[in-house]
């Protein structure tokens, strides 16, 4: 019944930009705080960036200064503006809703960064 729906991966050159979207359908309340995550090829799927519900935002180490999450509470949405992208932030990323009653994933996007 619910889904969180993802847009914006792709290929890119290092140094580049993309921003991603996740918007959730169906019936999804009480949402405690939204994130970001990706898994790398023989990797954990690993945190990248989280936003609360007060707007306090919180990111792994190696996309502090480059990465960007945002949300829209309307639109039940968040976003991650990505920049000066680096060869080792390819992998398949991935939108996350936590609620009361449980976690919400995306179908997960890629990003690939290569020359």
């Amino acid at each position: 019944q619910v889904q969180l729906v993802e847009s914006g991966g792709g290929l890119v050159q290092p140094g580049g930009s993309l921003r991603l979207s996740c918007a959730a359908s169906g019936s999804i309340f009480s949402i405690n705080h939204m994130g970001w995550y990706r898994q790398a090829p023989g990797k954990e799927r690993e945190l990248v960036a989280v936003i609360t519900n007060g707007g306090t935002t919180n990111y792994a180490d190696s996309v502090k200064g480059r990465f960007t999450i945002s949300k829209d509470n309307a639109k039940k949405a968040v976003y991650l503006q990505m920049t000066s992208l680096k060869p080792e932030d390819t992998a398949v990323y991935y939108c996350n809703m936590n609620t009361w009653s449980g976690d919400y994933w995306g179908q997960g996007t890629q990003v690939t960064v290569s020359s």
